[in-house]
């Protein structure tokens, strides 16, 4: 893992615990993490690796590309009593978000959320929360980027990119 700046690093899949661990650190303090990045550039997988650095066991994560929301029991000593890892890839609109849950998940003060595609319903990012981008550095296919910005701004303030 190499620094690249005071909110961005640069990793591989080896120092991806490593990685996941620092972004922990960074964000201390926020109960909402959005993630974003083109297919394929890591979401899930960093994601993942957060869990697992929560103490969640790798077999019991999976995508909640289907679902929109997997919970996940965390340990008492993990500062969070659950995760709701949420994927909103296939959501038509707001509407379907209230439907599967999305709003009682991100309001539930004991839960640490972390949300894929949260362009897919920008409207229900309310609270403060830490956008994370990962990206993949052109000619290096085993590498990622990732940089985090933290907004303290409800929805109209925050800017979203996909």
């Amino acid at each position: 893992m190499q620094a690249l700046g005071p909110n961005e690093i640069r990793y591989t899949l080896t120092s991806l615990p490593a990685a996941a661990d620092w972004l922990l650190k960074a964000t201390a303090g926020r109960r909402v993490l959005v993630f974003q990045g083109s297919l394929g550039a890591g979401k899930t997988t960093l994601v993942r690796a957060l869990c697992q650095q929560l103490g969640i066991a790798a077999s019991a994560i999976s995508s909640p590309t289907f679902s929109i929301i997997n919970e996940y029991l965390l340990p008492q000593d993990a500062g969070f009593s659950k995760i709701y890892h949420m994927d909103w890839y296939r959501l038509r609109d707001e509407e379907e978000a209230f439907q599967a849950g999305v709003e009682d998940a991100l309001n539930d003060p004991g839960a640490l959320c972390l949300v894929e595609w949260p362009e897919r319903a920008p409207g229900l990012l309310q609270q403060p929360y830490a956008q994370v981008t990962v990206t993949q550095p052109e000619g290096a296919p085993q590498e990622r980027v990732l940089h985090y910005m933290l907004s303290g701004h409800h929805k109209a303030d925050a800017t979203v990119h996909s």
